[in-house]
């Protein structure tokens, strides 16, 4: 029975692999997801896997220009730049994005009148354990995906051959690049 992938042409759908799957829910900004996979249309390839010693699905893929977005369940999340670096995070509930020499945290303070977005710059020892930190989360990833370990759920488009695949080249862009953290986004302080 095929789910359609929320905003994509009707060609393009997501196969239910599993039936039994429990729902996921993600958390982004004030609302959480019931279910990433169709709503992530962002992402124009993406794949939901069961991996082995982890509670919460996974959700990863692509989006058009090659950034890789990884999903472990409701928290954490890390978007990649095409080169395997860091662009943005989500981890314990807060923001993260690059400033391309160091992460700035981001953390919304809300008043009855605005909203304010403040930033923080990590130090180079919270630097080192954020990226320790993420490299532990993508190699959870890696070794499954390479021993054949992970369960294929459900996956958009359903005849791309070449997902999983250019998933695992993706990961290993992450773990092999020698810089950590993509430029700064245009636009952002």
């Amino acid at each position: 029975m095929p789910l359609e992938c929320g905003g994509l042409p009707d060609q393009l759908s997501c196969e239910i692999f599993d039936p039994l799957i429990p729902t996921l829910t993600m958390a982004r900004t004030e609302s959480d997801r019931e279910d990433l996979i169709a709503e992530a249309v962002a992402l124009v390839r993406r794949v939901e896997l069961r991996v082995p010693d982890r509670d919460e699905i996974v959700v990863a893929g692509f989006r058009a220009n090659g950034w890789l977005s990884i999903y472990f369940g409701p928290d954490p999340m890390f978007q990649f730049d095409e080169q395997g670096r860091l662009r943005r995070a989500f981890v314990s509930g807060q923001l993260y994005r690059t400033q391309g020499t160091t992460l700035a945290q981001l953390r919304r303070e809300r008043s009855e009148i605005e909203t304010t977005l403040l930033r923080r710059d990590l130090t180079e020892q919270q630097l080192v354990k954020f990226r320790n930190e993420m490299l532990r989360a993508v190699t959870s990833l890696r070794e499954p995906l390479t021993h054949g370990q992970t369960v294929l759920l459900r996956q958009c488009p359903v005849d791309d051959d070449r997902l999983l695949d250019d998933l695992m080249a993706g990961l290993d862009r992450v773990l092999n690049t020698s810089e950590f953290l993509a430029p700064p986004i245009s636009g952002k302080r």
